[in-house]
């Protein structure tokens, strides 16, 4: 039960604490996953970030999953759930309570032109992060490079893209450990 618990409050503090979405949330996912509780590494981190979003649903709770259902079994799994949605459910409801007919009021605007900003940069933040940890050598540069154009242009499915992303990544792979292998 106690772990449970452990669990169970480091993602409320990750829900609570998330603005903006799932690329938001990266940095506290790895204070809390990797620096605090040592559950998993970074390089894990960013692996299971790149699946949550290919899953369909909600990443923070594809996360929660990802991070806690192989440690933890089932219930460890449900208590990360229940942690990272619960701040966002409070929060609604209190805004629904509150600020419903508020939300005309100039100074709420500024507010959350505010809060626009920060979460640009803490997107920013994840973006380098992931960029760290994915961009490794001369082909996974033109991977990524190639899929942010594709992306910008607008001209193909993101979906595809990301498969597109992960074939080239095997192909890479495989040619580069033959190659490897007739020098030896």
């Amino acid at each position: 039960m106690k772990r449970l618990l452990q669990i169970f409050f480091a993602f409320f503090r990750i829900g609570a604490l998330t603005f903006g979405g799932g690329y938001s949330m990266l940095p506290m996912l790895q204070k809390e996953t990797v620096d605090k509780t040592g559950w998993i590494r970074e390089n894990q981190l960013s692996d299971y970030y790149a699946l949550a979003q290919c899953e369909p649903g909600l990443i923070a709770v594809n996360m929660a999953v990802l991070i806690c259902r192989p440690l933890f079994g089932v219930a460890g799994a449900a208590a990360a759930v229940l942690g990272v949605v619960m701040p966002s459910l409070l929060i609604i409801l209190l805004i629904a309570a509150c600020l419903g007919g508020a939300a005309h009021l100039v100074w709420l605007e500024h507010a959350f032109s505010g809060i626009r900003v920060a979460v640009a940069a803490l997107v920013i933040q994840a973006v380098v992060r992931l960029l760290k940890n994915g961009v490794v050598d001369k082909a996974t540069a033109v991977i990524s490079g190639v899929a942010f154009v594709l992306l910008l242009l607008d001209v193909v499915n993101p979906v595809l893209i990301i498969l597109a992303a992960a074939l080239a990544g095997i192909g890479v792979r495989r040619f580069s450990q033959r190659r490897r292998g007739k020098r030896i």
